[in-house]
């Protein structure tokens, strides 16, 4: 009795197992029209009937006629119990035809159990020696025992052999097996099937295309004589049929692939352990790197630190300025390339983790002291030092500006003190009194009187002197013990003037009484020259007076003093008119009354000559010094200038600044476009940031002018030069860590297999209960986000999550710490367990592995990789050279032996 042909699917017009789990439907036709070919049933007789055999030899028997020996069902039942390995139901002993059909039943129906649908087949017809029937049946034997189970890369059965099949003979010259016909005429297939297993048995250079008759021979004889698999086909068969019987074909390789099946596992086994000793490869090269990186990028802060620290100012403003340009180098050329280095670190540190997260290995461990945190920590200890020594650096080089200045004033007031008192010792110790005549006794007293007004004048000055050396000490000038001699040495002349001065006085007042009034006119010529004179030394001191401004207005307050000084000098002509006019009297006088004036005014030093040469070189200085104060306001115009330069450029590259850190995290949580179209627009915003660099430059060097020209204030601007550098810093640290996120987050989407849909999911969430929106969760909020998803949280359970997510214990949840969470329980990565399995393979089931087998089924950089970092093997079974296998692949784990 035959069955209804059951038909779900079409697999290339041959078998396919049906969604019910069938395990082989046949198509509609079976290939019915086919089998009444007369050279593909040649083929079949033969092909199954050595199969069959190749299996009944086992049980010590065989076939002749097939269609003949199957019909009272014994060695069908028979065939089927050695294939299977299973005990068929004891066969009926008569040799009616009731008994046959019932043995042939019984076959039948074992073979119906395996969930095989047999068609248009029928214990009748094998009893009645039906050849069609009788070779569909075997056919669907072969197909069902030694066929179906074959499975590459996700397919089975024929589609399966034949991608084996294509693999196989992928390498080889002349050979393109696209089917189970046609292909393997000329018989170099399957001679580069048995090349590629065996290449000892067959020398495939010396085959050739146009000998297919020598070719199928000798591959049927070295597989009949080496490899076990008798005899199926004729070589004349198959090259004289245009299209040689699919199903003879298909069931002679299939021979080949169960004898090569042990070599074929073994070659799995071996590309797996090659897989995952390449990550770990290259694992370990990212973790040597990491190493040297932040051992370099250390020892570099190690030795600048100090350098920064260094706040031992130089004496003169020469080696000061030295320092600030070498400062200058350090952040201009020094600095940036160790910016690009921390950046770099923090990104290959974050991809190297997600590599060892994917690759189910355990978290990389820096060596003690160069971890992320600590090279974050001393860089922070790099720029508190750094954030200090420029602005120590201007103050110390305004110092000794300052320095220099009082340095040259008390220098200029020393010299002029000093000119005054040359010879006053001297004057003050004559005893020319005691000889001299009643006028000129009164003549000296009104000198010595005059001298002494003189002295009063000069104590301002000396006092300003002892000022100036004061402020020099306290302000720690280099050569502030030349400074203290000098002044001591003028004020103790000083102490001894006045001494001096009081002696001669007490000596002219004892003689007093022995002199005449002395002349009222020269008298009142010293005393009114005197104070005038002093006046304009006065007047040519300040003139000449150096000064140090810093703006606008500064300077224009020296104009304007400069103007009320200008404003005086009528007034000041006038009494230098009313000075000469009582020496004019003299003349007068003595012209008058035939007086003869002999040498100069006993009163005084001072001539009429002496008061019209200084008046002229006070008027001299007069417009040298309205054109020094002119140059300057011209200085303080071109400052003023620079500043209002600067601070246009600074009031433009600040709020770019910020609003491109703005962009950059807006597009870091956009979820509207893929994360390729946020790496573009991060890839773009990072080109726009690299291409603004040239508007940064440009305000350093504007920065250097403004330092150069000694500017220390800009009241046009908010921004110093600093926070456009540390803003600029961190500007180009974000979008650096902002698209490595990106990278890792696309690396984790392709190895756990999220979608995009699913991504944009994770985001949004992650972004509603982002409160602060800085790319991180506290806790709380990361519970409500769960339990948003569905999740059913415990204290113990959220808890238990908090360790997966937050394993340093920060208190927040980053969003690539979510991403892993949410894919963590679905991820498929190869596990110790697969890897030792794998070992377990190529060590033929020992507990251990030997070197030579290594170095035969792995290639020699990752055989040597193993050699030399597996164990010895000290099992009481062990051989030499044992290696230990099960250990080794627990340590690629981060696991402890199993």
């Amino acid at each position: 009795m035959t069955t209804v042909i059951e038909t779900q699917v079409q697999y290339n017009n041959t078998y396919m197992m049906s969604t019910t789990g069938d395990y082989m439907i046949q198509e509609d036709d079976w290939d019915r029209d086919l089998l009444l070919d007369p050279a593909w049933e040649k083929q079949q007789r033969k092909t199954f009937t050595a199969w069959c055999n190749s299996h009944l030899r086992k049980a010590g028997t065989q076939i002749e006629n097939i269609e003949e020996d199957f019909r009272n069902g014994l060695k069908l039942m028979l065939l089927l119990e050695v294939i299977s390995g299973e005990r068929l139901p004891k066969p009926d002993k008569g040799k009616m035809r009731f008994h046959k059909i019932a043995n042939v039943n019984k076959a039948l129906d074992y073979i119906s159990s395996k969930g095989v649908k047999l068609v248009s087949i029928g214990a009748e017809e094998i009893v009645d020696g039906n050849v069609k029937m009788t070779l569909g049946m075997i056919w669907t034997i072969i197909l069902r025992f030694a066929i179906q189970d074959i499975s590459v890369e996700e397919t089975s059965a024929k589609e399966g052999l034949l991608l084996w099949c294509q693999r196989k003979t992928a390498p080889y010259r002349n050979v393109n097996v696209q089917n189970f016909h046609i292909s393997w005429k000329d018989g170099l297939a399957l001679c580069a099937l048995i090349h590629r297993h065996r290449p000892d048995l067959i020398d495939y250079s010396k085959l050739r295309k146009d000998d297919p008759i020598g070719n199928l021979n000798t591959a049927f004889e070295v597989a009949e004589k080496y490899l076990d698999i008798p005899k199926m086909l004729d070589a004349e068969d198959i090259v004289n049929t245009p299209k040689p019987d699919e199903k003879a074909i298909m069931t002679y390789v299939s021979c080949f692939y169960h004898a090569f099946a042990g070599a074929e596992q073994a070659e799995t086994a071996a590309n797996r352990i090659c897989k995952v000793l390449a990550v770990n490869q290259e694992n370990e090269r990212l973790m040597e790197e990491y190493e040297k990186l932040a051992s370099e990028l250390l020892e570099w802060i190690r030795r600048t630190i100090p350098w920064l620290e260094n706040r031992v100012a130089e004496q003169t403003m020469r080696a000061m300025q030295q320092k600030l340009e070498d400062f200058r180098d350090y952040r201009r050329v020094h600095k940036p390339p160790r910016v690009q280095e921390k950046c770099q670190l923090e990104i290959n540190f974050n991809t190297l983790q997600t590599k060892l997260r994917l690759s189910n290995r355990p978290a990389f461990m820096p060596s003690e002291g160069k971890m992320v945190s600590d090279i974050a920590n001393a860089w922070k200890g790099l720029e508190q030092v750094e954030k200090g020594y420029e602005e120590w650096l201007l103050t110390e080089i305004r110092r000794l500006e300052r320095l220099d200045h009082l340095a040259e004033k008390f220098k200029q007031k020393c010299s002029l003190h000093e000119s005054w008192t040359t010879g006053k010792e001297h004057l003050l110790s004559q005893k020319d009194y005691e000889t001299a005549s009643l006028m000129e006794i009164r003549a000296l007293m009104r000198k010595h009187e005059a001298f002494e007004s003189d002295l009063a004048a000069h104590q301002d000055r000396v006092e300003q002197i002892a000022a100036i050396a004061q402020e020099l000490n306290e302000l720690d000038y280099h050569d502030a013990a030349s400074v203290n001699t000098r002044c001591q040495g003028i004020c103790d002349q000083w102490d001894n003037l006045g001494t001096l001065t009081q002696k001669r006085r007490d000596a002219l007042e004892r003689v007093e009484k022995l002199w005449e009034t002395i002349d009222q006119l020269y008298l009142e010529f010293a005393k009114r020259a005197a104070p005038f004179n002093n006046w304009m030394d006065g007047a040519m001191e300040d003139l000449q007076d150096m000064f140090i401004v810093h703006s606008i207005e500064e300077i224009q307050s020296l104009i304007t003093a400069h103007d009320q000084f200008k404003a005086t000098l009528p007034e000041a002509d006038k009494e230098r008119i009313a000075v000469m006019g009582i020496q004019n009297e003299i003349t007068k006088i003595a012209q008058t009354y035939g007086i003869k004036l002999v040498g100069v005014n006993p009163y005084t030093v001072l001539s009429p000559q002496d008061i019209t040469n200084k008046w002229e070189a006070v008027k001299q200085l007069v417009p040298l010094r309205d054109q020094m104060l002119q140059e300057e306001v011209a200085r303080q115009q071109a400052n003023e200038r620079l500043r209002r330069s600067f601070a246009a450029q600074a009031n433009i590259i600040g709020p770019w600044i910020q609003t491109k850190m703005e962009e950059i995290g807006h597009v870091s949580v956009d979820i509207t476009g893929s994360l390729e179209e946020q790496m573009n627009n991060l890839k773009q915003y990072e080109q726009n940031i690299i291409n603004y660099k040239s508007n940064i430059d440009k305000l350093e060097g504007d920065h250097q002018l403004i330092q150069e020209a000694l500017i220390f204030d800009n009241k046009h601007t908010n921004y110093t030069m600093e926070h456009i550098r540390v803003g600029w810093e961190q500007l180009l640290t974000t979008i650096a860590r902002t698209i490595n996120e990106v990278e890792n987050q696309i690396l984790t989407r392709d190895a756990k297999g999220i979608s995009q849909e699913q991504l944009n999911e994770f985001r949004a969430s992650f972004n509603h209960f982002d409160r602060k929106r800085n790319g991180m969760m506290d806790p709380d909020d990361f519970r409500a986000c769960l339990i948003s998803m569905g999740y059913d949280l415990g204290e113990v359970e959220f808890a238990r999550i908090m360790t997966l997510v937050d394993p340093n214990n920060t208190g927040v949840v980053t969003f690539q710490a979510f991403i892993d969470f949410m894919t963590r329980e679905t991820a498929e990565t190869d596990t110790a367990e697969q890897v030792m399995a794998s070992f377990k393979i190529l060590a033929s089931d020992k507990p251990y592995i030997t070197v030579e087998e290594l170095r035969r089924e792995l290639p020699p950089e990752q055989a040597e990789y193993c050699i030399s970092r597996m164990t010895k093997y000290t099992g009481f079974d062990a051989s030499p050279g044992a290696l230990d296998y099960i250990s080794f692949s627990s340590a690629l784990y981060g696991e402890s032996d199993l």
